[in-house]
C-alpha cells in the first residue's frame, strides 16, 4: 500500500518514512520482503514511539512541508475485524474482509486528498484542530519508557531475566502501547507477537476498541 502510493505521489513532493518499532533482526525481513524505495528505519528503543506517542501499528503521523504537524498519530487505515476472524484458521468472513478493504482505502484517499491539495484538503487539521486532537501521555507512560528503555539495555547484555522484570513494569504503567507489549511478548511462527498472551490481551478489551478510533470523513468512530 505505502510503496504503490510513494510511487504515485512522490512527483507532488511527497515521501513515506516507515518506521519499524522492532529489533532489526525482526523487521529486516519484513523490510527486505516489501523492497520498498522510501526511507525505512528501525527503532529499537522505541524513541519515536516516546516522542510522538504511537501506541500501535500501524499509526502514522501527516507532516507538512514546513515541519507542521497536519494530523497527529492515528490509525492508519486498520480495522478491528481481526479480532472476529476465525482464529483457527485465520479466516474473515466476506464482511469483515470488505470492513478492512474499506477502512484502508478511505484513508489512502484521505493522504492523496491531502497531498494534491495541502492545507485546503478535508483531512487536514489546521494547528488548532491538529492540537485538539492529540494524544497526550501521561506520567505513567513516560515511566513506562524509562523501563522500556532499561530492559532493552539489560537485554542487549544479556541479563535477560531482569530485562523482563522491566518490560513487564513498562507494560503495566502504560497499558495502551501494544509496542511495548509486543517486544516482549511470545512470538508465533510468522514472528509476530500473535500468540496466546495477545489475544488474552486483545480478548481483555471488551468492547474498547484495538486500533484507535480516528476522526476521518467515511470512517466510523
Amino acid at each position: 500500500m505505502w510503496q504503490k502510493l510513494y510511487q504515485e505521489l512522490s512527483r507532488h513532493n511527497f515521501t513515506v518514512i516507515a518506521v519499524a518499532l522492532d529489533e532489526p533482526e525482526a523487521a529486516r525481513p519484513w523490510v527486505e520482503a516489501a523492497s520498498p524505495t522510501y526511507p525505512c528505519l528501525i527503532d529499537r528503543d522505541h524513541h519515536v514511539a516516546e516522542l510522538y506517542h504511537i501506541v500501535n501499528v500501524p499509526q502514522a503521523t501527516w507532516i507538512d512541508e514546513a515541519g507542521h504537524i497536519v494530523r497527529p498519530p492515528e490509525n492508519a487505515g486498520s480495522s478491528d475485524a481481526f479480532r472476529y476472524m476465525d482464529r483457527t484458521t485465520g479466516q474473515m468472513s466476506p464482511e469483515q474482509v470488505e470492513e478492512r478493504v474499506h477502512m484502508k482505502s478511505v484513508y489512502v484517499e484521505a493522504i492523496r486528498d491531502w497531498v494534491l491539495k495541502g492545507k485546503d484538503s478535508e483531512h487536514a487539521f489546521d494547528k488548532d484542530a491538529a492540537r485538539a486532537h492529540l494524544r497526550l501521555p501521561d506520567a505513567g507512560a513516560a515511566r513506562a519508557h524509562a523501563h522500556f528503555r532499561l530492559a532493552q539495555h539489560l537485554k542487549l547484555k544479556g541479563n535477560d531475566d531482569e530485562a523482563a522484570l522491566h518490560f513487564a513494569e513498562a507494560s503495566r504503567l502504560h497499558p495502551r502501547s501494544w509496542n511495548i507489549f509486543r517486544q516482549s511478548a511470545t512470538k508465533a511462527a510468522s514472528g509476530l507477537a500473535a500468540g496466546q498472551d495477545f489475544w488474552t490481551r486483545v480478548d481483555a478489551l471488551g468492547k474498547e476498541a484495538y486500533h484507535l478510533p480516528i476522526d476521518m470523513k467515511g470512517i466510523r468512530r
